[in-house]
């Protein structure tokens, strides 16, 4: 299946460009970020920590965050957008 994939801030620093169009088997958000760790390896250790998505990452499905819906088991579609961008904090 095809998903788009964009990386915003450091993580566009990382993989070379905005968007890129992934031809993937990944069934799951947890099996995509560690193929794209593997093709992309500056992300190493940037997007998945102790089993878990690292504190400086928000990543979203289809506009929503994978955090509100299964975390890693998230399941992908043909055609599903990913965007990976840092955390924003503020007050």
């Amino acid at each position: 299946m095809e998903l788009e994939c964009a990386f915003f801030g450091p993580f566009r620093d990382s993989v070379g460009m905005k968007t890129v169009v992934v031809d993937t088997d990944a069934e799951a958000v947890g099996d995509l970020l560690a193929e794209l760790t593997e093709r992309y390896p500056e992300l190493e250790g940037r997007l998945r920590e102790d089993g878990e998505l690292a504190g400086e990452v928000v990543v979203t499905l289809n506009g929503s965050h994978v955090q509100h819906e299964s975390g890693f088991e998230t399941s992908l579609s043909d055609g599903d957008v990913i965007r990976v961008s840092p955390a924003v904090y503020g007050g």
